[in-house]
């Protein structure tokens, strides 16, 4: 299933200045395990967990608030991957 990844302006700069790219999966943990390695570290820890300052929304939903990298996706879906933002 070819799932779409919207980055941030961020993380551009690790998928080749590309706004949007395309992953193949049925979970976000398998689309995010297809993604180029140098873009995958930036989002998952050591342990493949999704880093604590990164966000990832399939619609409107934060993958933490359904079954996190278990979240199913279906073909044409969207990631949209948001980093936390700090500061005050």
């Amino acid at each position: 299933m070819a799932i779409a990844v919207k980055l941030p302006t961020v993380l551009r700069p690790f998928a080749g200045g590309a706004e949007r790219v395309e992953a193949h999966g049925t979970t976000v943990g398998e689309v995010v395990a297809a993604l180029d390695p140098v873009l995958r570290r930036r989002l998952t820890d050591e342990q493949g967990a999704v880093r604590r300052h990164v966000n990832i929304y399939l619609g409107d939903d934060n993958i933490r608030d359904l079954d996190g990298l278990g979240t199913a996706v279906r073909d044409g879906d969207e990631l949209v991957i948001l980093p936390s933002v700090a500061g005050g």
